[in-house]
């Protein structure tokens, strides 16, 4: 999943010479927390809510330049990369947001909202579904798992997996809304072990 298809395109920007009393007025305005400053074209910072929380003193906020406290040579991410990444960006950093670029232009930001609304598209969190927990037998693979799966009339949605505390693999498979027990029972006959089953 690419981040382009994720991010917001329509990005509120601010420049470099505006005040920190303009910046806080436009997050307000827009809801958001993250500012791009540019430049002639040129993304040249960032100013988030947090970083410019210690200086919204009334003396300050309407004198003191954005310049003066944006975040210099912030990380960005290609707007080509995947949502995997831009999380990885975001949780090594410990950031909120991330700029997106493309051919060295601001074509968009990337928050943290994003992203999570991403996985839970990608899980199929909040579609209507049925969840079965397996941990298959020891002498056959997990694609046998899915097939039964499938040839039982189960469609995949996601799959996740996690180790057991005995040490084996158990996988978290979710499914378009349906019948579990037959599949269960085959997953069973075929040696498998189900965990649970979420109706």
């Amino acid at each position: 999943m690419r981040i382009k298809h994720w991010m917001v395109k329509d990005v509120i920007t601010i420049s470099p010479d505006a005040t920190i009393e303009e910046a806080v007025q436009l997050m307000k305005k827009h809801s958001i927390r993250h500012l791009p400053v540019m430049e002639d074209d040129e993304l040249v910072g960032l100013v988030t809510e947090s970083s410019i929380r210690q200086y919204t003193l009334p003396s300050l906020m309407e004198t003191l330049p954005v310049r003066e406290v944006m975040i210099i040579n912030p990380v960005t991410v290609d707007a080509e990369a995947t949502i995997d990444e831009a999380a990885k960006l975001i949780h090594r950093y410990k950031i909120g947001g991330l700029p997106v670029t493309h051919g060295g232009k601001l074509v968009g930001i990337i928050t943290v909202t994003d992203l999570l609304e991403a996985f839970i598209e990608l899980m199929g969190i909040l579609r209507s579904s049925s969840r079965i927990d397996v941990i298959p037998a020891e002498n056959k693979s997990f694609e046998e798992v899915l097939d039964i799966i499938r040839h039982h009339g189960g469609r995949i949605i996601s799959v996740g997996m996690d180790v057991h505390s005995s040490g084996e693999k158990i996988y978290y498979i979710r499914l378009e809304k349906c019948p579990l027990d037959p599949i269960a029972a085959a997953l069973e006959l075929a040696g498998h072990q189900i965990i649970s089953l979420v109706e």
